[in-house]
């Protein structure tokens, strides 16, 4: 039978952190899960066995990033998950978009 997100989640909407972005990837910290574990926290810990994003997780797992994103703060803050976070896009300098507008006008004067 089917569970409802918010029995999985004990009615919580968050976590005791902010919530990981969707492109986080996350990783099993191999330690051994207690016995007492509800079943969609052991199948996180078992996809996580490799790097995996939270959307990937979720998908994984079929239930709404949401949900997924609560269960996975809970096995981070419990050492069971390893998160790392998402790259930042490096800020564009001025002289990044001078040099390729230089780059696009001598390109095109040759054509």
């Amino acid at each position: 039978a089917a569970v409802r997100p918010y029995v999985i989640t004990r009615g919580r909407a968050g976590s005791s952190r902010e919530a990981l972005p969707l492109e986080t990837l996350v990783v099993a910290s191999g330690s051994a899960l207690p016995p007492h574990l509800q079943p969609e926290y052991r199948r996180i810990a078992e996809f996580c066995q490799g790097l995996l994003s939270v959307a990937e997780v979720a998908a994984h797992l079929g239930q709404p990033p949401a949900v997924v994103q609560v269960l996975l703060a809970d096995l981070i803050d419990w050492g069971h998950i390893v998160a790392r976070p998402p790259i930042r896009v490096a800020k564009r300098k001025r002289a990044d978009l001078d040099l390729l507008r230089k780059v696009l006008d001598g390109l095109e004067s040759k054509l």
